[in-house]
């Protein structure tokens, strides 16, 4: 094990180089407080090449995920030699994003579907509940994105490509876990604008992930397709938008905070780079 990670490194950082010698002429920003273009980086099993959605679980400081197409729950141990446990949950669909609230972790599926995974006593088997979401009839309605809003008190959901959207607005929903219900129109994100914080002339913004940083109370998306990280107010409302250097950001599929900030995000397999990864953004001190 130790030989093959030691492999994975070495291939990564030569693919590194290589992707840096290609982008050399376009410079990446960053947020005031992380570096994103300097992150320690965790390169995962095979088990996790679709990994999606990650939550850090500050109890014994690891990361929980879930993998694309495959019905596990998995637990990453950021102190503990990166030891990986898992638990069956379901059989295999299109899993995008998970959160842990009130001694359950929510699974979203790409569909809508929202499924309470709850441990046994002993910590060694899952039971699950499943709510069907079903606001339109349009089968063909995807999300990808799942978190937590303590304001609104309950999940939101943003839509990856759902047909009642505008041209230029993605909408979010919100989800009550009490009442197993579900509400259209929580927000609205508006693509002209982040399209113009990019200094792009147009956008079709598709949401991939996305949670609420803990110090700031501002919501953080990750957008893969675009390749886009963009941050805005609780109610959607743009305040910055940064490109991602695709060398690093390989395919950003999940996001999730540490309590003191640090960024954690998760990049899925892709054709250019064969293993998934883990990179973690050290919150920087701002005087």
């Amino acid at each position: 094990m130790l030989y093959r990670n030691l492999l994975l490194v070495l291939f990564f950082l030569f693919k590194m180089y290589q992707g840096c010698s290609d982008n050399t002429e376009q410079s990446f920003q960053s947020p005031k407080e992380y570096n994103l273009n300097d992150p320690e980086i965790l390169y995962l099993d095979d088990a996790l090449m679709e990994i999606s959605g990650v939550y850090f679980y500050p109890k014994d400081s690891s990361v929980f995920a879930i993998s694309d197409e495959n019905g596990f729950l998995y637990k990453i141990h950021l102190t503990k030699n990166y030891l990986i446990q898992r638990w069956y949950f379901d059989k295999n669909l299109d899993y995008e994003d998970l959160y842990y609230k009130d001694q359950r972790f929510y699974v979203l599926a790409s569909n809508g579907n929202i499924q309470a995974l709850k441990f046994s006593e002993k910590g060694d088997t899952i039971t699950t509940q499943t709510t069907v979401f079903d606001p339109s009839g349009k089968k063909n309605d995807e999300f990808e994105s799942l978190y937590f809003d303590p304001g609104k008190d309950g999940f939101i959901l943003l839509c990856k490509k759902c047909e009642s959207d505008k041209k230029k607005e993605v909408s979010a929903w919100k989800y009550d876990p009490a009442n197993a219900t579900f509400t259209p129109s929580a927000f609205t994100l508006k693509t002209d604008v982040i399209a113009k914080k990019t200094g792009l002339n147009k956008l079709k913004f598709e949401p991939s992930a996305a949670t609420i940083n803990p110090l700031t109370g501002d919501l953080w998306i990750l957008s893969s397709v675009n390749g886009l990280l963009v941050i805005t107010d609780k109610n959607g409302n743009c305040k910055d938008a940064y490109s991602l250097n695709p060398s690093i950001f390989t395919q950003p599929e999940g996001i999730t905070f540490t309590p003191n900030g640090d960024l954690i995000i998760s990049n899925e397999a892709s054709n250019k780079y064969n293993t998934a990864s883990l990179l973690i953004f050290k919150r920087k001190k701002i005087s």
